[in-house]
């Protein structure tokens, strides 16, 4: 089932406000008082919202099978948390919860028991709680539910900027931050301190682990990105990260379709080149997730890349075929799948790439990219972000004419009829030999009695 944007906002404002509500009873039951456990002052609590709102639609396919539909919203939701803990630490230095005490935990972000309970909440709201919600949804007239959808962002977005900026301000270390504080205070004075004064009440009541960044780690680290290219974990490192692991990705997968499968065969997501994206985002991705904590044991760097890059591939998997109408790997036949477009091993094979990747290779690769000069550097990685913006909007193009000829539609314009002379159906089988189309099936007609 496919939801229509106006469906998915109300829904993640409904489960928001009802994992608020979990929140609340949790926290009241074990300190025996109310405590606001959300990021923000509001009655939401936007991680349950954004996990069950993609819980709905990447797993919409597993509906009815029990037994993967708790798999599959429980990496869901498990990487969501893991997602979402990371960021609010790294932004704010604020931690909303700490798993540290728990058996079976990776850095305090998730556990196993949370992920449990995840994959219990996926499974009752896709299969038993959400088809209410949507009966509910649709039955609102639309003039009188389109204004109170409004009314709800509008409120919770005055709500996410005062919160945050508030928490900028208690933070008030970086430059940057420091100016969109002082912006907030011109706006209003004495409204800013009454709200930064309730907010830092308020967090250090319920999340007493707040920490404040050192002023003398920030100056170094602004000296060093000044001087050095690709210094950190900065866009211009991240991006030629992703084209290294997009280029040994393509490679990796060809070399192993040779050997198991017997043959030559491109693995490559580009027209041009040898790039394989899925390989470079999903490098890039977990640099970003885990390089502040490259330094941790190698389980947590096992446990964390088994999950993200099986959540990671899974909705991959998903998009590539709701965008394009196009299936680039089926694994059914592989024990323990996940309706086809993940498998446990796989999983097991991202998470040693993980630890691969960020124990052994990053370091060294990281030092390769600062030594490159600054201005040459700057100067290639724009020519070369270009030509890939470039190649991935020629490439999605050249994917959906495919899957249009193949489903019957005709060029109907000069980029289509351009499309068919560059990259024919001979062509693109060559460039993406295990890609499936999902031809849409007309029904039969009955006949009229």
């Amino acid at each position: 089932m496919r939801y229509t944007g106006y469906e998915q906002i109300w829904m993640f404002l409904i489960y928001s406000f009802l994992g608020w509500c979990l929140e609340v009873i949790y926290a009241a039951a074990g300190r025996k008082k109310f405590v606001n456990r959300g990021f923000l002052n509001g009655i939401l609590c936007p991680v349950y919202g954004f996990s069950m709102v993609f819980m709905l639609v990447f797993m919409d396919s597993l509906k009815g099978n029990w037994f993967y539909l708790f798999l599959g919203c429980t990496i869901v939701g498990t990487v969501t948390e893991l997602i979402t803990g990371l960021a609010l630490e790294k932004i704010f230095h604020l931690r909303l919860w700490n798993y540290s005490e728990k058996k079976f935990q990776a850095g305090g972000y998730i556990c196993v028991t949370a992920s449990l309970v995840w994959g219990l909440l996926g499974l009752l709201v896709v299969d038993f709680i959400n088809p209410f919600f949507l009966m509910v949804i649709r039955k609102v007239p639309g003039l009188p539910g389109m204004v109170l959808l409004i009314v709800s962002l509008v409120i919770l977005a005055a709500d996410t900027v005062t919160t945050t900026a508030a928490l900028l301000k208690i933070k008030n270390q970086n430059p940057a931050f420091q100016e969109i504080a002082e912006g907030f205070t011109q706006a209003s004075k004495s409204l800013e301190g009454f709200i930064v004064k309730l907010v830092h009440r308020r967090v250090n009541r319920a999340f007493p682990s707040l920490k404040e960044q050192q002023a003398e780690e920030a100056e170094q680290e602004r000296i060093c990105r000044e001087t050095v290219f690709a210094y950190g974990c900065s866009f211009c490192k991240v991006f030629w990260i992703f084209m290294l692991g997009a280029f040994l990705g393509d490679l990796t997968e060809t070399v192993f379709c040779r050997f198991s499968m017997g043959r030559w065969m491109s693995r490559s997501s580009v027209v041009y080149g040898t790039f394989s994206l899925v390989w470079g985002l999903g490098v890039a991705g977990i640099t970003i997730l885990l390089y502040r904590y490259r330094n941790r044991e190698d389980r947590y760097i096992f446990l964390a890349g088994t999950l993200l890059g099986g959540a990671y591939e899974y909705i991959c998997s998903v998009f590539t075929e709701l965008a394009f109408g196009t299936v680039f790997w089926d694994y059914s036949k592989i024990p323990f799948n996940l309706g086809g477009r993940i498998n446990l091993l796989f999983c097991f094979f991202w998470g040693i790439a993980a630890w691969v990747w960020m124990k052994l290779l990053y370091p060294k690769v990281s030092d390769w990219i600062e030594k490159i000069p600054k201005k040459p550097g700057n100067f290639f990685t724009c020519i070369t972000l270009i030509f890939m913006i470039i190649n991935v909007s020629l490439s999605g193009l050249a994917l959906n004419r495919y899957s249009e000829r193949a489903c019957g539609i005709a060029a109907n314009n000069g980029v289509a009829l351009w499309l068919d002379e560059r990259f024919p159906d001979e062509r693109m089988e060559q460039i993406y030999p295990s890609a499936k189309i999902r031809r849409q099936q007309k029904k039969p007609k009955q006949n009229q009695r």
